[in-house]
């Protein structure tokens, strides 16, 4: 379930009692949010008091800011809503990026105001994608997702002489026109993932959340598996997690979450679906921008180095990242049981 959570709408309690009628798990979206009633912290001591009183309910975290990935070929950029940009709105990228090139049109587009969305709600929003500069930060090579204010533009914008706006904007310029900007707006209010570590360590949650689907021209979180290895149990300087609860989480806590009881773990009976990984080369690469969905329809793309094989029920799928000519998956109906066999002698 995804909601506001407002307080009034006493939303676990019926969280819990579904659960308790159904005999089945119920899993909320558990994000830390200024947007919502309850503090992320009053979400999971809620979710524990149904718990208590003999309830199954599950809260999804996310392992990095739940935020927009910003380009000028991008769904939204801080350029989005000036008139020059809108008036250029239906030119190919070609012609659009020779207008971006010429500097009078850049001085143009720097000097104009943005104009606000109708509807009310969406103002905040709206104003952290064109004037957060401290919110926002350059997708270098070796972004990390957790960066600090010192690496905002706001502040490599000061140490260059120039305004945000204008850092940004020869920011997306970079690539070829294909430079990124990271805006986390949620999962992300003490500029860091500290409060993220416990929750890791809790049987009542689980590491999810991920709406790449919906928005897939403003985030790209089907990395977050990568993401959790290469960040969370690799490079942390913050402090990381043991690559043992990284795999259990992944692994046999979304199984069981989720009714496959015949995955998540390597013994006899069981799916043989495994990952072999170099956990010395584990990388999330930049992401880009493909537009192959109906109608040229745009969605961001990422790839990881580091996975040496991907097998699936025993089948090779991905070599080297490459994929085989191996289809050995199917659909799945329902809870699965595992029928356990005997160990060969």
């Amino acid at each position: 379930m995804a909601s506001d959570l407002n307080k009034e709408w006493n939303e676990f309690g019926w969280m819990g009692d579904l659960s308790r009628e159904t005999g089945m798990p119920v899993t909320f979206a558990a994000l830390q949010s200024i947007a919502k009633d309850q503090s992320l912290d009053e979400q999971i001591a809620n979710m524990r008091a149904e718990n208590d009183n003999g309830a199954n309910i599950v809260a999804q975290i996310a392992l990095r800011g739940n935020g927009i990935v910003m380009a000028w070929q991008g769904t939204v950029h801080p350029f989005v809503r000036h008139p020059s940009w809108i008036a250029m709105d239906d030119l190919p990228w070609d012609e659009k990026y020779a207008k971006l090139k010429d500097p009078e049109f850049k001085e143009q587009l720097l000097s104009e105001t943005a104009e606000m969305p109708e509807q009310v709600d969406m103002v905040p929003v709206f104003m952290v994608v064109t004037q957060g500069w401290p919110m926002q930060f350059e997708m270098d090579l070796d972004f990390n997702y957790e960066p600090q204010a010192d690496e905002s533009i706001a502040t490599r914008a000061e140490a260059a002489g120039k305004s945000g706006a204008e850092y940004a904007y020869d920011l997306m310029m970079g690539d070829d026109g294909k430079g990124f900007i990271y805006l986390p707006l949620l999962n992300y209010m003490d500029g860091n993932l500290d409060f993220l570590e416990t929750l890791q360590q809790a049987d009542d949650t689980v590491n999810s959340l991920s709406d790449g689907g919906a928005h897939c021209g403003t985030i790209c979180d089907a990395a977050s598996p990568t993401f959790m290895l290469e960040h969370w149990v690799k490079n942390r300087k913050r402090g990381t997690i043991s690559i043992e609860n990284a795999i259990k989480r992944q692994c046999l806590d979304t199984s069981r979450l989720y009714g496959l009881n015949d995955r998540g773990l390597l013994k006899p009976g069981y799916l043989a679906d495994v990952n072999v990984i170099d956990m010395d080369r584990i990388k999330l690469g930049k992401p880009w921008l493909a537009f192959d969905l109906p109608a040229g329809g745009k969605r961001l793309l990422q790839k990881a180095d580091g996975y040496d094989y991907t097998i699936k029920s025993g089948q090779v799928t991905f070599k080297g990242g490459v994929v085989t000519d191996a289809r050995p998956g199917g659909l799945i109906r329902g809870p699965q049981v595992v029928e356990m066999l005997e160990a060969a002698e």
